[in-house]
C-alpha cells in the first residue's frame, strides 16, 4: 500500500480540507506535528517526502476545480504546482481537467498523473479523448462523492446521467481508458470518520484492472490496513500526516500491506 500525501491548494496556499466546505478551509500550519509557515505548500511537500518518506504526492488545485481564474495579486497557483512537482516525488494533479489540452497543461507543470474528476467531467467521451491524447496510463479518474453520492457535473446535456451506481461509474471510467480510479468522499475529508469499505470493495470488483486509491477520513495505519483488505493499492492522506497520527514508521509499515508497492503505476 502506498501512502500518498495530499496538498489542497487554494489561492496559492496549502489549506486544510474538511468535509468539503471549501469556503472555510484554513492554511495548513503543522506537518508531522511540527509548525510551518501557514499555507507553505512547498514546506508541506518537502516534509511529506523528506521527513515522512512518502514516494507520491497528490495536489488538488481547488481554484481550477472551482473554475476560478488565477489572481495576479496572489502567488500563481501554477507556480506552486510546478514547485511541488519539482520536489521529485511523482505528482497526481487534480486541476479540474476536462479536455486534452488541459491534461497536456497539467503534464507540462510536472504532473506524473493527471486526475480527471467526476465533479468536472462533462462526459465519458471526454475522458476517452483525454486518455487517447496523453495515454491512459497517465490518467486517473477521481470518483468524487458527497456522503456516498456521486458529484455529477450539472448542465444542459447531462451526458453522465444521475443515479448510476458508484461501482458502475468506476467501471465506465476504466472502459474509457483510465488506468487508475481514486475514490474520495468530500464529506469525510478531514473528519477522521473512516471510509466506506463496502463501497470500495464493490468498486474493486467492478474495475479489477485499475490502480485503486481511496481517501477522505483516513485516521491512521489501521484504516490503511482495512483499505488494503478491501483491495486498494494506495491511500490519500492529509490530516493524519499533519497532526502526527501517521508518521514515518506508519508509512513504512503501510508499504508491507496489500499488493506490492509497484502496483501503483508510474509513467
Amino acid at each position: 500500500m502506498q501512502v500518498i500525501g495530499v496538498l489542497d491548494l487554494l489561492g496559492g496556499l496549502a489549506v486544510h480540507a474538511r468535509a468539503g466546505r471549501r469556503e472555510s478551509y484554513a492554511p495548513v500550519a503543522t506537518i508531522a506535528g511540527s509548525r510551518i509557515e501557514p499555507g507553505d505548500a512547498l514546506a508541506v511537500a518537502r516534509a511529506y517526502v523528506d521527513r515522512l518518506g512518502l514516494t507520491d504526492l497528490y495536489a488538488a488545485d481547488l481554484d481550477a476545480i472551482l473554475g476560478r481564474v488565477e489572481d495576479a495579486g496572489r502567488r500563481s497557483q501554477s507556480t506552486v504546482v510546478a514547485a511541488v512537482a519539482a520536489v521529485g516525488a511523482p505528482l497526481w494533479l487534480d486541476a479540474g481537467v476536462s479536455t486534452a489540452d488541459q491534461a497536456r497543461h497539467a503534464l507540462g507543470l510536472g504532473a506524473a498523473h493527471v486526475v480527471v474528476g467526476l465533479e468536472t467531467l462533462p462526459s465519458y467521451d471526454a475522458l476517452g479523448e483525454i486518455c487517447t491524447a496523453v495515454g491512459g496510463d497517465r490518467i486517473a479518474f477521481s470518483l468524487d462523492l458527497q456522503n456516498g453520492e456521486p458529484m455529477i457535473l450539472t448542465g444542459v446535456s447531462r451526458a453522465i446521467p444521475p443515479g448510476e451506481p458508484v461501482h458502475l461509474l468506476a467501471a465506465r471510467a476504466a472502459d474509457a481508458g483510465a488506468s487508475a480510479v481514486i475514490m474520495i468522499d468530500l464529506a469525510r475529508v478531514g473528519t477522521g470518520t473512516g471510509l466506506d469499505l463496502g463501497l470500495i470493495a464493490r468498486v474493486r470488483t467492478a474495475a479489477p484492472g485499475v490502480t485503486l486509491l481511496a481517501g477522505g477520513g483516513v485516521r491512521g495505519l489501521e484504516d490503511i490496513a482495512r483499505l488494503a483488505d478491501a483491495g486498494c493499492d494506495g491511500a490519500l492522506v492529509a490530516t493524519a500526516l499533519h497532526d502526527g497520527r501517521l508518521g514515518a514508521a506508519g508509512v513504512t509499515a503501510a508499504r508491507r500491506l496489500g499488493r506490492p508497492p509497484g502496483a501503483v503505476k508510474q509513467p
